[in-house]
């Protein structure tokens, strides 16, 4: 199962918000096991996409300088599913911003109809202390979630 639960950014604005979308495909090995003959999204797994987005909004504000790690979530409540074929929403805005860590707060909607928000925290990691935990990789910003990124900000400056 793959764990990146956006397929593309659909705005960013530096240190503000963010937008990004899911297409929820019956392809999705999720919806295998989660439920047969009833493919709903579990609402942990949309909460991951929402801590992904929230969490590319802050790098991106500190300019990648910092990993950012999910520290807590504050409070989050679901009052609806989404299923197979659902387009889901994920809208984060930055609540706070320092040298320690960062709050965002975020809403998910599927087709249009808002269905779930959370409160995120994220701890933010000097690259020394990092490499001290972690190891060298950033798990967070390499690979397809930055290069997503890359592609909302080609498209927002008129690029390819």
């Amino acid at each position: 199962m793959r764990w990146i639960w956006i397929d593309r950014f659909l705005s960013l604005e530096k240190g503000k918000s963010a937008t990004a979308v899911k297409y929820l495909s019956l392809a999705e090995d999720v919806f295998a096991a989660h439920f047969p003959g009833f493919p709903v999204m579990p609402a942990p797994l949309m909460l991951e996409g929402l801590a992904q987005t929230g969490g590319i909004l802050v790098g991106d504000a500190t300019d990648f300088r910092e990993k950012v790690v999910l520290a807590k979530i504050a409070k989050a409540a679901f009052t609806d599913e989404a299923f197979a074929g659902q387009e889901l929403i994920y809208r984060v805005e930055m609540v706070s911003l320092r040298s320690e860590g960062s709050v965002v707060s975020g809403t998910v909607s599927a087709d249009g109809r808002p269905i779930g928000s959370a409160e995120i925290q994220f701890a933010h990691l000097d690259n020394t202390r990092a490499g001290q935990l972690f190891g060298e990789h950033n798990f967070v910003f390499d690979g397809e979630l930055k290069r997503m990124l890359g592609l909302a900000r080609a498209a927002a400056t008129g690029g390819a």
